[in-house]
């Protein structure tokens, strides 16, 4: 079975075409906005929006598809009365691919994107009743539409979907966001 799958995976790769090898790196600014909304069983919900941003970076190999790698930050509030404090701060790193479609055949003007992946996202919480933080892997999505003004530089508005859960908490982020592209 295993070589089998060897197989199958070496005669995929060598029947790719030599422009798909001719890709190139980018890196990938955003910031935007996020409504992050928490849940927890038999307590109720409630949600606040804060300042977002990514860095994100990975390899197109050709003008339609990439792998990308990330660092999402959605939030980082502290809350203070003066005599109790609660610091709250989300963010994610993730691994997926992006999908992209220009309105023109020659890779360059309108596009609309898709990426989608797995994110690790991390919920913090310092306090002056003590400290906590929890993990979860959980897919990701978003959509985006820009414009790339040449092969090395585009500008994209941007719309992510980020959740995470770890016993009876559930928290999702959606966020909107200008992103810069360049590529090399």
């Amino acid at each position: 079975m295993k070589k089998s799958l060897m197989l199958a995976c070496a005669l995929a790769l060598f029947s790719l075409s030599a422009s798909a090898f001719a890709g190139e790196g980018f890196v990938r600014a955003e910031v935007g906005q996020s409504k992050v909304k928490a849940s927890i069983d038999g307590i109720g919900s409630d949600h606040d929006d804060d300042t977002a941003y990514a860095l994100r970076g990975g390899y197109w190999f050709n003008s339609n598809f990439a792998v990308e790698g990330h660092y999402s930050r959605f939030y980082d509030e502290t809350y203070n009365d003066g005599e109790d404090y609660v610091k709250g701060k989300l963010s994610a790193i993730g691994l997926g691919v992006v999908v992209k479609e220009h309105a023109t055949p020659t890779g360059l003007g309108f596009f609309v994107q898709l990426r989608g992946g797995i994110a690790r996202g991390k919920l913090s919480v310092n306090s002056s009743l003590g400290n906590g933080s929890a993990t979860s892997n959980k897919p990701y999505y978003g959509i985006g539409a820009g414009y790339d003004f040449s092969k090395t530089f585009g500008v994209s508005l941007n719309y992510d979907h980020n959740q995470g859960s770890g016993g009876d908490l559930r928290i999702s982020a959606n966020t909107l966001s200008l992103g810069l592209e360049a590529r090399f």
